[in-house]
């Protein structure tokens, strides 16, 4: 499961000066070059469209959907796992703020493309936050399947969808008593004209490999991606007409899955990833981008964009010293030293005791050399550039054109 092992055993700126100022680190400059390029990318698409399409195109709110990936604090809220410790949060928030990350997370990056707020979890109460421009319903160790006994979420993706509706009937209700809470909560119209995103299956594809056979596993996809179509169609009946599909990241080259079932290296492909775990991952891409060609045709009147993150993340990891990291797999926040620095027994910032000595998770001494935070999640540093590629378009399926792009307010 992207977070679950450990569970299971108890287990604004897109291109900002943190990079810039630091020109004389080759790593650096390389990243920065990389990120300018991606920018450029983008605003050359843009500069195809008109302006009065452009501006057309901004989304008054974004409503996600998904997984640690996303989440943004509705796991941590319900303390169903206990408190994210510190050094979670360390790069950008400076405290943890319910993201499995030094910072921010990818939808962090896209929300500030799109010059939005960040999404507040719906289950966070905490501070009187703002829905205004939308809500963010993803929960750590989510799955698309129905939650089981055994699952540390109970926030299982139909869950979310109800608790969409909930939030949305909430809404309409505080509309209609008068204008004094109406700066926090969405207009109506929102609901129809903002964007609904989605990043989830992760965790059951990943978390059934500890169970069952992998013809099993592929077995299961086909009733997967039938609930992921059941919430689409139910969106839709209520009004939402923008999708926004991310497909699963290359499981296989997650340090957690590595050290579990990367023990015989003939199970290794040449980056040194689990290649069960990606076969597995790329088909239910495979199906999944099917679904979504196929809702195309059903909804004629929505936009149904499929985003190719698994490509984007394992092009990352294949060529890592081009984009200026220098460690593709190991954590960053982890335990065990070489080559992965990761034990499922201590999670990120914990504290142990392993055969009689105290064993910490600590941080290495610069995340930004790092794909993976903790093991299971991205850093930052990884989390920017991924949101980078995403707005080239070219991971899109259709790509960017009239009807779908991020009216983008890049910042350098």
């Amino acid at each position: 499961m992207e977070e679950s092992f450990f569970v299971i055993f108890r287990p604004n700126e897109l291109y900002n000066g943190t990079y810039c100022t630091r020109g004389g680190d080759r790593k650096h400059g390389e990243r920065v070059r990389s990120s300018m390029a991606a920018a450029l990318a983008v605003l050359s698409l843009l500069s195809l469209l008109s302006p009065a399409s452009a501006v057309g195109f901004d989304f008054p709110a974004v409503f996600n959907f998904g997984d640690s990936n996303s989440d943004t604090g509705d796991l941590i809220a319900v303390a169903v796992s206990g408190p994210l410790l510190p050094p979670n949060g360390q790069t950008y928030f400076s405290r943890p703020v319910g993201r499995f990350c030094d910072g921010r997370l990818i939808i962090d990056f896209l929300m500030e493309a799109m010059d939005m707020p960040l999404l507040n979890a719906y289950l966070n109460s905490v501070g009187a936050p703002s829905f205004h421009k939308g809500c963010n319903f993803a929960a750590a160790a989510s799955t698309i399947g129905p939650a089981t006994a055994a699952s540390l979420s109970p926030f299982s993706y139909m869950v979310q969808v109800n608790q969409f509706f909930q939030f949305k009937s909430q809404v309409l209700q505080i509309l209609a008593k008068g204008k004094k809470l109406r700066k926090y909560v969405p207009q109506e119209n929102y609901f129809s004209q903002g964007l609904y995103m989605f990043d989830i299956g992760q965790n059951d594809l990943a978390g059934a490999f500890y169970s069952v056979t992998e013809d099993r596993i592929i077995a299961y996809i086909p009733t997967m991606l039938i609930e992921f179509e059941s919430g689409i169609k139910r969106l839709y009946d209520q009004g939402a007409r923008r999708f926004w599909i991310h497909n699963t990241g290359p499981l296989g080259c997650l340090a957690q899955n590595i050290f579990i079932f990367g023990r015989d290296a003939s199970k290794l492909d040449e980056m040194g990833c689990v290649r069960s775990h990606n076969r597995v991952a790329k088909l239910f891409n495979l199906q999944l981008h099917a679904l979504c060609t196929k809702l195309r045709g059903v909804f004629a009147d929505a936009n149904i964009t499929y985003v190719d993150i698994f490509t984007i993340k394992l092009n990352l990891i294949s060529n890592y010293s081009r984009y200026g990291f220098e460690n593709p797999l190991a954590a960053c926040c982890g335990y065990g030293g070489p080559p992965l620095n990761y034990d499922f027994r201590v999670a990120c910032g914990d504290t142990k005791v392993l055969n009689g000595v105290p064993a910490t998770a600590k941080a290495c001494d610069d995340a930004t050399e790092y794909i993976s935070w903790d093991g299971i999640h991205y850093t930052e540093a990884a989390n920017r550039h991924v949101a980078s590629q995403i707005l080239t378009g070219r991971y899109s399926d259709p790509p960017f054109a009239e009807k779908m792009p991020f009216a983008l307010k890049l910042k350098f």
